[in-house]
């Protein structure tokens, strides 16, 4: 049997071939040596009935075999028994007859022999004539047995030539020749009952498990069926156990897959409308920051540059007090829409995230969070982490923790919000980075149900083969609150420096 790996064949040239031609690939597999047996195309059910008939085959070779090898023996064994009958019938005989003169004893024994089987006898007179007509051959010529097969078994013809004495004088002689044909015969009208009977038990046989063949691959065929309507995306395709336990358990793997893909399907469905409400939310509230920051902003620019200009314009000396008030107030006006600015640049996209340490945004992340809500308490803990771990695994963390320090704050009413992240490595050398934000506020309500951030974040980590868990935290003075647990697997060829980051490193204002 040929290794499966070393006739794999290279698929980077089909690649870009949607389609392939089976008269080409047959000739490629005969270029490249690769034996394909003639029936690998055909049906389960004609492969396995070919095996049936092959396993006849034998068993009928081997039973004419062993039929041959028997029926020789016993016609041996029938010749050597009927020639040593003729002997002592001769002599029964001749002492039967009370006047036994040579011509009564030839005509009698002559007529005895007539009734013989497997052996001729031919009776003799002293001179050498036949006495009557010799052995009867009629109805040879309706022997049914074919000459093959009489040359098959027949065994090599024996003559012997037995002397009549009677009275001490020799009348003639009894001429025998073994005949096996009689129990050839027999042989050949047993063999051939035999085969008549195994002919039609094995086409009982082979017709029994063509039935039952289509019975127990029917399930295959409806498999089929499933496995097409799954690739056409048809994820309501189910089937029904079969009486086969083994295709039984196929049948429920299927069915379970199919309910997983339907169940993948609907969640990639919710998450793409998720994803589309959260952006319809994300530019609704840039629209409204713009609207109700920078609007007014504007408008007092617009109001102090006109008041400049009415200054400049009135006649006679001008009010240079008035006109640096003026200017103040523009500077300021200035300084509120650049801050307005870096907070909705940062909300987008945190713009010291690969240029400064992880540690530091994160850092600042928090100080952002102490600066907008004064009331809240917020600790970070991010020692002993590397530089950075990639843009998409950074980003991931910044995230997760601006979400859940956001949801503290506003859902759970927390006065206390402790964020930590560390860098892990095991036995076998996985990196991992595992993130905790614990909070005292309100913790998970009864009935809660998943918000946009949260499915966010589960959807993030999932997606770098990671592992989201919200839980209730039990806090040092016995309050409960709410902990999110994250944890990342770091690719070890990541781009990034390894290990803590230097001590110069630069700090954002």
């Amino acid at each position: 049997m040929p290794n499966p790996a070393a006739t794999q064949p290279d698929l980077s040239p089909m690649m870009a071939q949607p389609t392939a031609d089976p008269k080409t690939d047959k000739a490629q597999d005969r270029a490249g040596g690769a034996s394909v047996p003639f029936w690998a195309g055909w049906p389960t059910r004609a492969r396995l009935i070919l095996i049936v008939l092959a396993i006849d085959v034998v068993a009928a070779l081997v039973s004419c075999g062993v039929i041959v090898l028997t029926a020789r023996s016993a016609v041996q064994v029938e010749m050597a028994a009927s020639l040593a009958t003729v002997e002592p019938l001769v002599a029964d005989t001749i002492r039967s007859l009370r006047s036994p003169s040579p011509e009564s004893v030839l005509h009698t024994l002559d007529l005895r022999f007539q009734a013989l089987r497997h052996v001729r006898v031919t009776i003799l007179d002293a001179e050498g004539r036949r006495i009557g007509f010799g052995p009867s051959d009629q109805g040879r010529e309706q022997r049914r047995a074919p000459r093959w097969f009489v040359r098959l078994i027949a065994p090599e013809t024996h003559q012997h030539d037995l002397p009549i004495v009677v009275r001490g004088e020799r009348i003639g002689t009894a001429a025998i020749t073994t005949q096996p044909l009689d129990e050839i015969e027999e042989v050949w009208g047993y063999a051939r009952s035999l085969a008549l009977a195994s002919l039609i038990l094995n086409l009982a046989v082979l017709a029994a498990l063509t039935l039952a063949l289509g019975r127990i691959l029917r399930p295959l065929g409806r498999l089929a069926e499933g496995l097409t309507r799954l690739e056409r995306h048809d994820y309501t395709a189910h089937l029904d156990p079969p009486a086969s336990r083994e295709l039984a358990v196929i049948a429920e793997r299927f069915n379970r897959v199919a309910g997983a893909l339907s169940e993948a399907r609907a969640a990639n469905g919710r998450l793409n409308r998720q994803l589309l409400t959260a952006q319809d939310d994300e530019r609704a509230r840039i629209a409204l920051e713009l609207h109700d920051e920078f609007g007014p902003c504007l408008f007092a620019l617009e109001a102090n540059a006109a008041s400049v200009a009415r200054l400049a314009a009135s006649p006679g000396e001008i009010d240079r007090g008035r006109l640096a008030a003026r200017a103040g107030d523009i500077g300021s006006i200035v300084g509120q829409v650049q801050t307005l600015n870096r907070d909705l640049l940062n909300r987008l996209r945190p713009h010291g995230l690969g240029e400064v340490p992880l540690a530091d945004c994160l850092s600042l992340l928090l100080r952002d969070f102490q600066r907008r809500h004064p009331e809240t308490r917020f600790d970070g803990a991010f020692e002993g982490l590397a530089r950075g771990y990639g843009d998409i695994v950074d980003l991931t963390v910044f995230r997760c923790i601006q979400e859940s320090s956001t949801n503290a704050v506003r859902h759970g009413g927390a006065h206390h919000v402790r964020a930590r992240v560390a860098e892990e490595t095991d036995a076998a050398g996985l990196t991992t980075l595992r993130l905790s934000v614990e909070d005292d506020g309100s913790g998970i309500a009864p009935g809660h149900r998943v918000g946009l951030g949260l499915s966010g974040m589960r959807e993030r980590v999932e997606a770098l083969g990671g592992h989201f868990h919200l839980d209730t935290a039990s806090l040092d003075n016995g309050a409960s609150g709410t902990v999110v647990r994250i944890t990342l697997p770091i690719d070890p060829e990541r781009d990034g420096s390894e290990g803590p980051p230097p001590p110069a490193a630069p700090q954002l204002k």
